[in-house]
Formats: structure tokens, sequence, C-alpha cells
């Protein structure tokens, strides 16, 4: 099986998510999963005030864009392009160019979890930061964000710290 890389597929601006819908219903469709594995429209988060209201909004980071992780073969391309709404791929239109390691790293598209080798109630010794060499009881374990809550005890007193997972190892 060949590798799987991210393209840059455009769109009609506003089609983003119907481009991504149309696209995953012709994968399961047509069982194309080794081919198209995956679709998405980058967003984040923002606050947005309107009427003196805070609000947070989804707000799309690549207006016209979406990403496919595929595997280039003359079907999976001729899908994603006459896929209704799309445009076309980024790149020359003969030979579409999937994105560069340090391109999806920067998009943060395809994020892994983090493994960490310790759990919830383990003790662990602070590696790095202000409270480095201190140990602590593992309180919550947030592997999208890369963060580790931990209750350090200081002066007999249980203080709770947030730490990146890799600031922390087990005992």
């Amino acid at each position: 099986m060949e590798q799987a890389y991210w393209y840059v597929v455009h769109t009609y601006s506003g089609y983003e998510k119907k481009v991504a819908q149309n696209l995953t219903t012709i994968v399961e469709n047509r069982r194309l999963q080794e081919l198209i594995q995956e679709v998405k429209v980058p967003t984040e988060m923002v606050e947005d005030i309107k009427d003196g209201k805070k609000r947070e909004v989804e707000r799309k980071l690549f207006p016209g864009y979406v990403l496919v992780k595929m595997v280039m073969t003359d079907e999976s391309w001729y899908i994603v392009r006459n896929t209704r709404g799309v445009t076309g791929f980024v790149g020359p239109s003969s030979k579409p160019v999937p994105l560069t390691e340090a391109e999806v790293e920067a998009l943060g598209v395809d994020e892994q979890e983090a493994s960490v080798d310790y759990n919830v109630g383990d003790s662990v010794e602070v590696l790095a930061g202000p409270l480095e060499g201190f140990v602590g009881l593992v309180d919550e374990i947030d592997r999208e964000n890369g963060k580790v809550q931990v209750k350090v005890s200081m002066f007999g007193r249980e203080t709770p710290a947030e730490l990146e997972l890799d600031q922390v190892k087990p005992i």
C-alpha cells in the first residue's frame, strides 16, 4: 500500500464543510477508506463580541480550502477533483503537490495523541520548571492539549500545577 499524504483542495468559498461532507460520504459509499483516509476543514475557536456579549465562534483557518489525506491515484484524484464544490488541487494541475512534513506539523492537522507512561493517581517527579525536583500526584491528563495536572506537596500543602506532559516522569 502506498503512503498517504495531505493535499490541499481548493473549493468555492463557503463550501468547505459541504465539500468535506460530500467527500466523506463518497468514500464511505464506495469503500475507499484506504485511498482517501481523512478530510479536514481546519478551524479555530475565537472569541467574538456581539451586542456586548462574548461568545466562542468557530472560524475557518483557510477559507476556500479543505485538507485531504489520501493516496494519490488516478481514481482518488478523479473522485476529489469531481466532488461538487471543488475547483481543484493546490499545485500544478497535472500533479498535485503533497504538503511537506513541516507544513503538516505547522498546520497541526495530523496530530497524534501523546502517549505517556503514567496514569491518574501515579506519583511523578517534576523534571523542569519552577517545581523541578518536586514529587506530586497526577490529578488529570489532558492528551489533546499536551498538559498534565499534578498536585505537588509543598510546605505541607497540596499545590496544583499544570505542566507539559514531558515535564514529569513516573517514579
